[in-house]
């Protein structure tokens, strides 16, 4: 983690600043690491419960990731914390094992709300803190549109520790006086500059108006704009921000390519030639519409190649389906949209290709961190048209990263 040196005066609930100054004045120290956090190297010096680290080694972490090494005990604390980490480090992970250690499952409310921007996200997050807890006997709930309202009742009313949901379901149960917000003392939004932005803003701001006053708020994303930071001044006192500069958000072992394709109908060619690289592990393919999902898979299907897809206007059981055959490796291409891109863990998936450039930069971190999880090896390819060559030379220099021509002999590399 870099120190930029910019240092911002501590935020208080009310919305002002104690002090002057923005977040950063040098647009190279777009984030500023905290100062002071003690990176702690293993799990054992963190002052874990002993039955939490047991469900930790369980679940196969040996060694605290670089993220986790420097917020979960500022987050154990009761700080708030914003912190910033690249795709596949370990945030859910660390969710899950803050979570855990702060709730006490003598006490059957809920103490802990996660929310979450997809619904494959929160229930992979419940997934993961049920791993993780599970000699502590956490009780957890998936709180998701898509799913039965009576099941969420039931489960809410049966008495949960913890609820990792979507915005809009959450809300509704707390409306309805199901979940009920009194024990509540931490929130954490995950992939915050998603949550933050234009679609669910307001629904996270209904959220909050119901929880209480001496909340703790921790911020998580792999990416996180200026004006979220700013956003965060209302409800936040005084973070530890654990940030990282831009150029180090480019992941280590992931290598990027590029294939110039003169024209939009030669990219399916191009990816019938790559099929069988595909197929060596498991691939992700990006698309920028649900429309074009459709499109392509179509297309492939009645040219003989097997693949799977999914999308936000699927309805949630298919979309569980999809999801189960492609994490147990029955199907092994998926083609999909963004809402694939943030945070779903599948440890398979070493390629990914964007067959549609991202229409913003922060979405091409999030969809090539979909490969390598966790510091292994991984392949991004993008399929470039004459006039996205500019988009691409953005990303590049935005990242200070490097994206070369595509060599014949990727699939060695995968």
């Amino acid at each position: 983690m870099a120190a930029a040196t910019a240092s911002a005066a501590p935020l208080n609930r009310a919305g002002r600043r104690n002090g002057q100054g923005p977040i950063a004045e040098d647009d190279n120290l777009v984030f500023e690491t905290s100062h002071g956090v003690e990176a702690i190297s293993s799990f054992d010096q963190m002052g874990i419960k002993d039955d939490l680290l047991r469900g930790i080694y369980q679940y196969g972490f040996e060694k605290p990731s670089a993220i986790q090494q420097r917020a979960v005990l500022p987050i154990i604390k009761g700080r708030d914390v914003i912190a910033q980490a690249q795709s596949g480090t370990g945030k859910t992970s660390m969710i899950a094992l803050t979570v855990c250690q702060m709730v006490d499952t003598a006490n059957r409310e809920v103490q802990a709300l996660i929310l979450s921007p997809t619904r494959e996200l929160a229930a992979q997050t419940e997934k993961v803190i049920l791993a993780v807890g599970d000699f502590i006997n956490i009780q957890a709930h998936a709180c998701i549109g898509g799913k039965s309202v009576g099941e969420d009742i039931r489960k809410l009313e049966y008495g949960v520790h913890v609820v990792s949901g979507t915005p809009g379901r959450v809300c509704d149960m707390i409306k309805r006086r199901t979940l009920r917000t009194r024990a509540i003392k931490l929130l954490v939004l995950d992939e915050s500059d998603e949550m933050l932005s234009r679609g669910f803003k307001d629904q996270i701001y209904d959220v909050y108006r119901y929880l209480p006053p001496e909340l703790q708020v921790v911020l998580i994303s792999a990416t996180l704009p200026h004006e979220i930071l700013e956003i965060t001044s209302k409800f936040m006192t005084d973070p530890v921000r654990i940030l990282v500069k831009r150029d180090e958000l480019t992941l280590e072992g992931i290598k990027q390519f590029f294939v110039a394709v003169e024209r939009e109908e030669w990219k399916f060619d191009t990816l019938c030639d790559l099929y069988d690289t595909l197929t060596i592990t498991q691939a992700v393919i990006f698309c920028n519409t649900k429309r074009k999902v459709d499109w392509l898979t179509e297309k492939m299907r009645s040219n003989n190649f097997t693949v799977s897809s999914m999308h936000g206007d699927m309805p949630q059981k298919e979309r569980d389906a999809i999801m189960a055959e492609f994490r147990s490796g029955t199907t092994r291409v998926l083609i999909t949209t963004d809402v694939w891109a943030r945070g779903l863990d599948v440890q398979q998936v070493s390629l990914v290709i964007n067959y549609d450039l991202p229409n913003n930069r922060e979405l091409y971190i999030h969809r090539i961190g979909r490969s390598g999880r966790f510091g292994r090896k991984g392949v991004a390819i993008n399929f470039v048209r004459s006039d996205d060559i500019r988009i691409l030379r953005d990303i590049e220099q935005y990242y200070s990263t490097q994206i070369d021509e595509m060599p014949m002999n990727v699939a060695d590399l995968i």
